[in-house]
């Protein structure tokens, strides 16, 4: 029988095999000698243990067409990386990180900022001009008053897509609002630490409909670039790339080198000051980081 991983929990592995139910199965020891870890979102071949049980062991894991490595999940065609405007405010640092993880990954990525209801037009203007030329689409939702909710759902349509981003922006709300087969649980934003609560403690995988899955992941408020040298680092920038030909050094960087044209975009208002402050500050840390 085959079915997808749609959760994964102390050993155990949640299969959805369709018609005929979710079956709850232990891995072969084969894969641990292999060092192979079944993931959420694997297609899986199963054998059944027990029938009336819905009790099973998973045989054989199908081919990837992808990987993430955080979160550890497979088979995932785009990222929603979502954050807030307000409660808490958007840490773009963070949002940055999560864009240039993901294109390491060559996943492409939806950008959705939840709670606009409590944002101004103008934050959301500035929102839109700091990203624009990131290469990934912007979608302005608010889950208490359904707004941009059509709109996320279109983009969704027919892909598998893991949601990512920090606690206490809304992961939960919207996803109960795009799929009415799992109840989320939400969490509320503490005051003290302006951080929400986790009401995610495992990666799992949600039908919305035929062939369109979200993945509900973690929340978690810290992202280091893995496997980067600080030259690399200007790859991940879509908005340097019209201006990187007019560097007097081939190999640039952008960050000290006289006439480079990055720099001089930044001072034209052609590429957006705030991104390029943080390209910066990304550069010193990957500089600062041990090599071994």
């Amino acid at each position: 029988m085959k079915g997808k991983i749609i959760k994964g929990i102390a050993g155990f592995y949640y299969v959805d095999t369709g018609k005929e139910g979710v079956y709850t199965c232990k891995a072969k020891g084969i894969f641990r000698k292999l060092n192979v870890k079944p993931l959420v979102g694997d297609d899986v071949e199963l054998s059944v243990l027990d029938e009336e049980a819905r009790e099973g062991s998973v045989e054989r894991i199908f081919p990837r067409k992808s990987t993430l490595i955080r979160p550890a999940v497979a088979n995932i065609d785009q990222a929603l990386i979502l954050f807030a405007m307000q409660e808490p405010e958007p840490n773009l640092n963070l949002l940055d990180r999560f864009l240039i993880m993901m294109q390491q990954q060559a996943l492409s990525c939806l950008i959705c900022f939840n709670k606009s209801d409590l944002a101004d037009r103008e934050e959301q203007k500035r929102l839109e001009n700091m990203y624009d030329l990131c290469g990934c689409r912007l979608i302005f939702t608010s889950a208490r008053d359904g707004s941009g909710i059509r709109e996320l759902k279109e983009a969704l349509q027919g892909r598998t897509t893991a949601v990512a981003g920090p606690s206490g922006v809304g992961k939960s709300s919207l996803i109960n609002l795009l799929q009415s087969g799992v109840r989320m649980e939400t969490g509320s934003v503490s005051k003290k630490i302006a951080r929400g609560r986790h009401t995610t403690r495992h990666s799992e995988l949600i039908r919305m409909e035929e062939d369109t899955y979200i993945m509900d992941t973690p929340g978690f408020s810290s992202l280091a670039l893995f496997s980067m040298e600080k030259e690399e680092l200007r790859h991940f920038y879509p908005e340097f790339i019209p201006y990187e030909g007019t560097c007097r050094f081939q190999g640039c960087v952008h960050i000290h080198e006289p006439d480079c044209g990055v720099r001089q975009a930044v001072a034209a208002g052609k590429i957006n000051a705030g991104r390029y402050d943080r390209y910066c500050l990304l550069y010193e840390e990957l500089k600062g980081q041990k090599r071994y």
